[in-house]
């Protein structure tokens, strides 16, 4: 199994070490999220090799936020995260994606991120298959009940701490289980 993406996918290996060891050291998960990777850095890793050699039976994506606070456009990211997927299908035609939305963004309900970020997860969702694709839209889970972002889920209404990468982790196990067979 691979994880990749960004800061948040990266951050499995800080705030979210404990559940990575718990839930994916075994499987001989690897996470190649960079710390703020937009779309195009990560489709320059895929083409320069960085997945050459692995045949892993999932791919879990989540990029596209650091598109949206550069400034890129709704569309532009959108294109992006279209062209990570494709890329990904082509050098790993035997693998399963799991594509995930983009997590909400910001404190407060009313962060001029959100509604940009509903829009790209509107049109990436249609992206799936049912059969190589797969889309989980997961993000309300990290929300309180008037769509706010708690502090101990995500201290800066972006990045996911312990208790954030816990729902994450929940959010996505079925989708593992069915697709990852247990070592």
């Amino acid at each position: 199994m691979i994880f990749d993406g960004d800061s948040i996918t990266d951050g499995w290996q800080t705030g979210g070490q404990q559940v990575w060891a718990e839930r994916y050291g075994k499987l001989g998960a690897f996470d190649f999220g960079i710390s703020g990777d937009r779309t195009e850095h990560l489709l320059w890793r895929l083409s320069s090799g960085q997945v050459d050699g692995f045949k892993p039976k999932l791919v879990a994506i989540m990029i596209g936020t650091n598109n949206l606070g550069a400034r890129q456009s709704v569309e532009d990211t959108i294109a992006g995260v279209k062209a990570v997927v494709a890329e990904y299908r082509k050098r790993l035609p035997d693998s399963v994606i799991l594509l995930q939305a983009i997590f909400p963004r910001g404190a407060k309900p009313e962060d001029p991120f959100r509604d940009k970020i509903k829009a790209v997860n509107a049109e990436i969702a249609k992206l799936a298959d049912g059969d190589k694709v797969v889309y989980i839209d997961f993000g309300d889970k990290f929300l309180e009940p008037d769509g706010s972002i708690s502090p101990k889920i995500m201290a800066d209404g972006l990045h996911p701490g312990p208790d954030g990468y816990k729902i994450w982790a929940d959010a996505i196990q079925p989708i593992i289980d069915k697709y990852v067979p247990a070592k």
